[in-house]
């Protein structure tokens, strides 16, 4: 087994984003994260937002890689969604799919996952909505104070962030402070949503392994009350999935709000 010293750093070295699709979000035979990285997001999302606390004009988006599943929902309660990227590989990617260019990556296959009546049709009528809601994909620099200098972003109603913070930080105190620089993009009141595995310790990409700092529930719920938050919501799946790719023991949802 490779040291994890040896392990590179998603933020710094980059990874090739279209293979990271293809493994963990793909309709594949062979990609078994399916439960955990699709239905297990949208289901939980879907169900936040249903509740009707959690809208506005902006959603700032800040995960890892360039997948948008997780955005379906998103965009029928929030009018513009931003979205930022630690790599210009990942946006390109992202841009492809948001021109719907040819080669962009395909996400029909989450369809049946958006909602129980959906068809084809609806999907389409979706995806172009979400299109048109994600027009501004900004690089970030997780090292300067404010991460899209020299870009100011407006405050955010809500922020979301889905496997990032457990990669790019080295250990659970920068956990916590790339938490809070997160949460400087909120309004007052504004939610934090977040979406991580729990107990992993690396992920795979192609040939590469990256490092994955491990965390608990109890950890991630310290860190937002810690940081002001009320929790409102939690979910945690045991994982299923049989692969060597990752191995991260469950998957959390959890969403927070800010007390004003």
């Amino acid at each position: 087994m490779m040291d994890s010293s040896t392990h590179k750093l998603y933020h710094v070295h980059g990874f090739d984003s279209r293979q990271s699709l293809e493994q963990y979000f793909s309709d594949k035979p062979d990609m078994v994260f399916g439960d955990d990285s699709l239905k297990f997001v949208i289901e939980n999302l879907r169900q936040v937002f249903a509740v009707g606390h959690i809208n506005g004009d902006i959603l700032i988006d800040i995960s890892i890689g360039s997948f948008v599943h997780h955005l379906y929902s998103a965009c029928e309660f929030f009018e513009n969604i931003l979205v930022l990227k630690v790599s210009n590989r990942c946006i390109m990617e992202l841009k492809r799919w948001v021109d719907d260019r040819t080669g962009a990556f395909n996400w029909g296959h989450t369809s049946t996952l958006q909602e129980k009546e959906e068809n084809s049709d609806q999907f389409q009528d979706q995806e172009a909505k979400l299109r048109s809601a994600l027009q501004h994909v900004v690089k970030y620099d997780l090292e300067k104070e404010n991460m899209t200098d020299p870009l100011v972003l407006p405050l955010a109603d809500c922020v979301i962030s889905v496997w990032l913070l457990g990669v790019v930080s080295k250990d659970q105190d920068e956990y916590i402070k790339n938490m809070r620089k997160f949460s400087r993009l909120l309004k007052p009141g504004g939610h934090l949503i977040i979406i991580g595995t729990l107990g992993a310790t690396y992920f795979t990409v192609g040939k590469d392994k990256f490092q994955v700092i491990p965390y608990d529930e109890d950890f991630i719920r310290k860190a937002l009350v810690g940081e002001g938050f009320i929790i409102d919501y939690c979910k945690v799946k045991e994982r299923t999935a049989v692969s060597d790719l990752i191995d991260y023991k469950a998957v959390i949802f959890i969403a927070a709000h800010k007390e004003k």
